[in-house]
């Protein structure tokens, strides 16, 4: 089996047991009544499957992505970001006059709002 499957299904698996693990505490400390719920109502068993199904692939991702990300550092590497050149430094542009016209304004006075 190639290193990268391996890799993959270990993860998977730790992420699965981490995401059953979770759903324990949320039933156990009856988070939103949750424990209660399943426990009292018809096809609570389904849920509780669902809940660990679902946590399982979401922590089982989670760590397989942890776990290729922390694979493109070495030890003396150095990260992609630092190799890049520094943004230049840009200020605030400065402010710049705008006209505006205002309802009901006379004609003579040209429309615009002219302050001072």
């Amino acid at each position: 089996m190639p290193a990268l499957v391996r890799l993959y299904l270990r993860q998977v698996a730790l992420g699965f047991l981490l995401g059953g693990l979770f759903t324990l505490l949320l039933l156990l400390l009856d988070v939103g009544g949750l424990g209660h719920l399943v426990t009292h109502v018809r096809g609570g068993g389904l849920a509780v499957f669902l809940l660990v199904a679902f946590n399982g692939i979401v922590f089982g991702g989670a760590q397989f992505g942890i776990r290729v990300m922390g694979l493109a550092a070495g030890e003396g590497d150095v990260p992609p970001a630092a190799r890049l050149p520094a943004p230049p430094a840009v200020g605030p542009a400065p402010p710049r006059p705008v006209a505006v016209a205002v309802a009901g304004a006379r004609p003579g006075r040209g429309g615009r709002f002219r302050p001072g």
